[in-house]
């Protein structure tokens, strides 16, 4: 730590008095753990009550104490309600559509959601028995999961084949408290949303632009603590850091510094230590050497899995978030867009989704840590009534032309405490579908509009914690209107 004069010859004649991180950085006030000590210096304040009680103040809770989120993004207009998600009139999921809605909705009429044995409730929200979203699901999680899940869908249009829906709420559920001990937000693409659909621009923060995450190496490479861990192992290095922090915090006494500028040095070396102590060994955080995800018997992932595209990307993000290293992320999968004539091709991609999305549902479990996906492409398919009855094709109608006006998202949230409640039994579905197997647009602030769509996501998320209140602090100038015009559109009740 530098003396008071030298900190005053530090100091530039034309700069202001720094009093962030990185113009400390700049001005060469905080470096790296570049040193190396004795072994005498290995037990010195390890695990010192001062040390922890700092740590605490400095912020260092994992997760920054707010409920992970993930978002998937299924690029290319994927059908989510109908075939996968049930949706229905205005008396809810289950209150039936005309025949030709879901025939539109791609369900031959021996599949009609009206007939016995076609409902599955074990999520909570109900899905079609035979969706490949469920289907997939059901395939990575255990029935202990799927007690504590429960869920809503939003009939909402959006556009199709674009990337200029702005879906992508991550950056609002920042603004609401979500953050990670390693970094903000991370996406599996190296767009400003983290995937292929656009974030809403005024909830864009270029500070916290999602780091690119989509395989093992990317987590890793997150980490770079420097030669001290590699000249010790990982305790001795971080009890080394330890001391520095205890030697800082003395020479902090004796300086006549602001009580910000203290506390921005204070913090920097706390941080430094628990980086150390938690992430001393890169290895640690690779999702390869997570016994829950894969290699071990009974693991969420096979070898021969994690070395998919598609699930390298939703075992490096769910390994993040929902351990708290990142506040929230973006899984995005492309090729969505499967009007091709058949409908096996959107069966098989829908199976690989909904084994993404229960391979992240069953590593919360695991983790004992509550989680809220929320899941959503742009656009949507329609189905003329032609039937694939090849093996894959299970029978079902054939997509044929891309539809906006078929479109909607789903939102699943698990609580390793109890089934997450909605705030009504009706919020079980927001907004509705005409019998023709339209969403009506008229239903609510957010059936035709995507960026109160994702603004009602972050409101969601706001509800969980109990702060829907906050939603004007979030994101001021929403456009959801007063308490009475957003109850609405508040599907869950608090969990935290």
């Amino acid at each position: 730590m530098r003396t008071q004069t030298e900190l005053t010859r530090f100091r530039h004649r034309d700069h202001p008095r720094p009093v962030t991180r990185r113009q400390f950085l700049a001005q060469g006030f905080i470096t790296g753990a570049a040193v190396v000590a004795s072994p005498s210096l290995s037990g010195f304040l390890r695990g010192s009550p001062d040390a922890l009680a700092q740590a605490a103040a400095c912020g260092l809770a994992a997760g920054a104490g707010r409920i992970p989120f993930l978002c998937f993004d299924l690029g290319g207009g994927a059908s989510i309600p109908g075939s996968n998600v049930l949706v229905g009139g205005p008396g809810g999921q289950l209150a039936p559509l005309g025949e030709s809605g879901y025939l539109k909705l791609g369900l031959p009429t021996d599949m009609f959601p009206t007939l016995p044995g076609q409902v599955n409730t074990e999520l909570g929200l109900a899905f079609h028995s035979d969706s490949a979203f469920l289907r997939g699901i059901l395939d990575k999680t255990s029935a202990a999961t799927r007690a504590n899940l429960n869920g809503c869908v939003i009939c909402a249009r959006s556009e199709n084949d674009t990337g200029n829906n702005p879906h992508n709420p991550m950056y609002g559920i920042n603004k609401a408290g979500a953050d990670g001990d390693l970094v903000t937000l991370v996406g599996t693409e190296s767009s400003v949303s983290g995937g292929n659909s656009m974030a809403p621009a005024a909830m864009i923060d270029p500070a916290v632009r999602p780091v690119k995450v989509d395989r093992p190496q990317d987590v890793t490479g997150l980490v770079d603590t420097g030669k001290l861990v590699e000249l010790l192992d990982q305790d001795d290095a971080a009890a080394v850091m330890g001391a520095v922090e205890a030697i800082t915090e003395r020479k902090l006494e004796k300086m006549s510094e602001d009580a910000v500028v203290e506390e921005l040095i204070r913090c920097s070396y706390v941080e430094s230590t628990d980086k150390v102590a938690t992430f001393g060994n890169p290895a640690a955080l690779d999702p390869r050497n997570d016994p829950d995800i894969t290699g071990a018997v009974g693991s969420i992932l096979s070898p021969g899995e994690i070395d998919q595209s598609e699930f390298r990307k939703i075992a490096s993000v769910m390994k993040l978030v929902v351990n708290g290293f990142a506040g929230a992320g973006t899984i995005e999968f492309g090729g969505y867009d499967y009007h091709d004539s058949t409908r096996a091709t959107g069966e098989v991609k829908d199976f690989v989704a909904g084994q993404a999305i229960g391979a992240a549902l069953e590593y919360a479990a695991r983790r004992g840590q509550q989680l809220m996906l929320y899941v959503f492409s742009d656009g949507s398919v329609d189905s003329d009534g032609s039937v694939d009855n090849s093996g894959a094709g299970r029978g079902k109608l054939i997509w044929k032309s891309d539809n906006s006006s078929t479109a909607g998202v789903f939102i699943l949230v698990y609580d390793p405490n109890a089934q997450p409640q909605l705030t009504s039994p009706a919020r079980q579905q927001i907004g509705h579908f005409r019998p023709s197997g339209d969403v009506e647009t008229g239903a609510n602030r957010v059936a035709n509009n995507v960026v109160l769509l994702a603004q009602s996501i972050v409101l969601n998320y706001l509800a969980l914690h109990g702060e829907v209140g906050r939603l004007d602090e979030v994101l001021p100038g929403h456009g959801l209107g007063n308490a009475a015009d957003r109850d609405p559109l508040v599907a869950f009740a608090p969990i935290r």
